[in-house]
């Protein structure tokens, strides 16, 4: 008999369940409402909420709106969206993160009393995360994705490093680890670790749940820079993993001699899409058991 098990950890962080209420609640008395870019990096729940009535907008169509509702996702965004959206008589729905915020906050501080340092982020360049910070402090921090970029950061001047909150712990320490090697004696180097912990504490915690099946099957929308992480770490721990969006990628040869299935997901996979890849197996594996025994 197949067993299969979802992921009791994996789903929705605190931040995009938030969002995603507050979309509900206008969408409850409001027909429509504006949201600036995918409310989460999934395509089956950003479909899920058109439906209802959220209209994903870019920043080149938010400049076009006038005396409307649009909601800022978990992400953040920086203070120019603020700024436009006040000159634009827009009513901003802000579910931003906390976290994210606590952060802006911090690089905001930090920029204002130290001009002349780097402030250095650890981050995905052209993540909507990552574009709320940089935009902090007046579009002059410095994005580092790897350590061939922090190899072309000035050392000799002051260097305050930041992370984007859903990147890797270990890659982060080992960023810190570098600049710590190379800065110069008289140059000041401070690391703030500003990863969310609902977040990283998944690495862990998934690695234990892969393990510990026959098959992993990671639901996950292509853009999510989390699953990217998650799904990474899942593969190394067992090599029998696949990455699928919707339960129509699943490919049932993959079932062929396993025993237990684990089913897991990203920060901005719903629990519901899971259920429907965990309900799409089943279906099939019974169908197959019952035309077995027909024979």
């Amino acid at each position: 008999m197949l067993q299969i098990e979802i992921d009791s950890d994996s789903g929705f962080c605190f931040g995009v369940t938030t969002a995603i209420n507050k979309a509900e609640e206008k969408l409850a008395t409001d027909k429509t409402l504006y949201c600036l870019g995918d409310i989460v990096h999934n395509g089956m729940e950003c479909e899920r909420l058109r439906e209802m009535g959220l209209i994903t907008i870019n920043h080149n169509q938010l400049s076009k709106l006038n005396n409307t509702k649009v909601l800022l996702r978990a992400h953040g965004e920086p203070p120019e969206t603020y700024a436009l959206a006040e000159r634009n008589n827009i009513e901003i729905v802000d579910a931003t993160c906390p976290v994210v915020l606590q952060l802006q906050r911090r690089i905001k501080k930090m920029y204002d009393s130290f001009p002349e340092a780097q402030i250095v982020i650890f981050g995905r360049n052209g993540h909507a995360e990552v574009l709320g910070l940089v935009g902090q402090t007046n579009n002059n921090a410095v994005v580092v994705e790897n350590i061939e970029d922090v190899q072309r950061l000035d050392f000799n001047r002051d260097i305050y490093l930041y992370s984007q909150t859903t990147k890797s712990l270990d890659e982060f320490h080992h960023i810190i680890e570098y600049i710590q090697q190379h800065i110069a004696p008289g140059a000041t180097f401070k690391s703030f670790d500003t990863i969310c912990r609902q977040v990283a504490n998944r690495m862990p915690n998934i690695a234990a749940f892969a393990a510990r099946h026959d098959l992993i099957l990671f639901v996950s929308g292509g853009k999510s820079s989390n699953g990217k992480v998650l799904f990474k770490e899942c593969a190394s721990v067992n090599p029998n993993s696949h990455q699928v969006e919707s339960p129509d990628q699943i490919d049932m040869r993959w079932l062929d001699d396993v025993g237990t299935v684990g089913i897991c997901g990203a920060t901005s996979t719903p629990k519901w899409l899971m259920e429907q890849c965990r309900d799409t197996i089943m279906k099939y594996y019974n169908d197959n058991e019952i035309n077995k025994k027909s024979k």
